[in-house]
């Protein structure tokens, strides 16, 4: 009887790691290491990547594994609910969107998320007035309200 080969599944993997935080350890050590893939190589690509980005913004990176223990890092922006949570300067959403308003945000921060997300792949084909409405439901859904100029 031959012996079995082992096979190698190619995977992708979602993660979400801190910019410039990606080190060996948990969570990308665990996450990578089953897959075999150079987990230094990774850490170097993802936080040389992710420099323009403020420490501890956590990054949403997609790794897609090859046979032969290779891998394609792809990085996007941070959640529109982070964004929407830091431009307000809030730690958390309404525990009750609809009934309770946690803060409220303007349509120029509307505006300036909108054209930082549109750098992201789904969303490059998309108009900015298409992105915006898109932004403004998930502020209504975490209880920030938009309004046209803050009080």
């Amino acid at each position: 009887m031959a012996p079995v080969k082992e096979l190698v599944v190619p995977a992708i993997l979602k993660l979400i790691v801190p910019a410039g935080g990606a080190k060996p350890g948990p969570p990308v050590g665990p996450a990578l290491g089953i897959y075999k893939i150079n987990l230094m190589a990774f850490c170097k690509e993802f936080n040389a990547r992710t420099q323009i980005y403020k420490p501890n913004t956590p990054i949403p990176a997609t790794v897609k594994v090859a046979k032969g223990y290779t891998f394609e890092l792809s990085i996007k922006s941070p959640s529109v609910a982070w964004y929407l949570k830091n431009a307000a300067g809030i730690e958390s959403a309404s525990g009750k969107p609809g009934h309770v308003v946690a803060t409220s945000l303007t349509l120029k921060h509307v505006y300036e998320i909108a054209k930082v997300k549109q750098s992201d792949p789904y969303c490059q084909y998309m108009s900015l007035e298409a992105i915006s409405r898109s932004i403004i439901g998930t502020a209504k859904s975490t209880g920030i309200k938009i309004v046209k100029e803050l009080d």
